[in-house]
């Protein structure tokens, strides 16, 4: 039996939508996006989301409407999908990395006070796998420096810690819909804030700087627009809106699933000498985006490959980006520099968990993992 890493759950809810979406006039940024937007910041408790194309453009737009650039440096994470600090590179800042926690992979606020330079600028926090960063200790930092702070909260729609969500302790929280992700569109974004002048700033910035949107020049009589600064094709567009507007009210129903699987997993394998998983902190409400197992290192690449030959989706999240032959040639990075990163990336293996997944499907995860873990522990 094979099992897919990951299979989205779109059904006839999603098709429907698209299908009245096709119907309208809009099929770029109009009344669907928008809907998508006020409902989606209600689920997140905050008062203004801007849809985006991807979470990368959401990322780049935080940096460009607070007017981070050349000659500025954004402290972020090496345990990261590359778009992170690829989004600082592309608005012209510099990516300052930070080692992140043994147990739980985020960045590691106690070292990043040691990272800040007079061209500190702001900080982009990665909620790893959908688990919430500390982000009192964060915004306490950023505060005491005059930092702006960014959430790529691309894992973690749902997550929680203490009573904070993303969003609420930042300048913005940035969301992928990406094809993999919780809730999905195939591609998709969105920046959730609370700050009035930055969501008009990323308005114009997402639409080439014009002070009017298509739906706007387009309703009703004609409205001559203005292009008031430069800007970007970052929008999300109605296609996107309509997939995603059936999947906000079952997010907590799919989590409850996602933590399910991820229970059983544990429970079923905990008990293997030499695997590990990464740590939940008291208070956290995980997002379980990704399942991830930690393996002997040296083994690491054997057991995925072994996984896959018995049909099992495997992903490693995430190599270290620092090592990556761009980030080591154009910066001079090398081993060492950020061990702990390091040794996540070393050991780091992603098991599929998604809500579709039948019982079959978890039970013959556990089987061969199970089985496969044990028999590269012996050798």
């Amino acid at each position: 039996m094979k099992v897919e890493f990951y299979h989205h759950d779109l059904g006839l809810a999603e098709s429907g939508a698209v299908a009245r979406a096709i119907k309208g006039v809009f099929l770029t940024a109009g009344p669907l996006t928008k809907e998508f937007e006020e409902k989606f910041a209600q689920y997140l408790g905050c008062k203004r989301v801007v849809g985006t194309y991807s979470c990368t453009t959401a990322l780049f737009l935080c940096l460009k409407a607070m007017g981070i650039g050349h000659g500025d440096e954004v402290i972020t994470t090496p345990m990261t999908f590359i778009a992170t600090a690829n989004a600082i590179l592309e608005a012209g800042a510099v990516p300052v990395f930070v080692d992140v926690e043994e147990s739980t992979g985020n960045i590691n606020a106690e070292l990043i006070e040691k990272a800040v330079t007079p061209k500190t600028k702001a900080l982009i926090v990665v909620h790893l796998y959908g688990h919430l960063c500390d982000m009192k200790r964060i915004r306490d930092i950023a505060y005491r420096y005059h930092l702006r702070v960014i959430e790529d909260a691309a894992h973690c729609i749902e997550g929680g810690r203490d009573g904070i969500r993303p969003g609420m302790f930042s300048d913005a929280a940035c969301f992928s819909f990406y094809a993999t992700k919780n809730m999905t569109s195939g591609e998709g974004g969105a920046i959730a804030t609370n700050n009035k002048s930055l969501t008009e700033k990323l308005l114009l910035l997402r639409s080439h700087g014009m002070n009017k949107e298509a739906a706007e020049r387009y309703t009703g009589k004609y409205q001559h627009w203005d292009m008031v600064c430069m800007g970007y094709k970052g929008n999300m567009f109605d296609i996107q809106a309509a997939l995603l507007l059936p999947q906000i009210p079952e997010l907590e129903k799919k989590l409850k699933k996602r933590q399910e699987i991820s229970n059983r997993y544990i429970a079923a394998l905990s008990g293997t000498d030499g695997i590990d998983f990464p740590g939940t902190v008291s208070g956290a409400k995980h997002a379980r985006h990704l399942f991830t197992v930690w393996v002997n290192p040296d083994k690491r690449d054997q057991i995925l490959n072994a996984l896959g030959e018995e049909g099992i989706g495997v992903a490693v999240n995430y190599r270290p980006v620092h090592l990556l032959t761009y980030y080591r040639q154009t910066f001079g990075y090398k081993p060492g520099d950020f061990p702990m990163a390091e040794m996540i990336g070393k050991k780091t293996i992603s098991l599929p968990i998604y809500p579709s997944m039948g019982e079959d499907a978890v039970t013959r995860v556990i089987k061969v993992a199970g089985v496969t873990f044990e028999n590269y522990r012996k050798s």
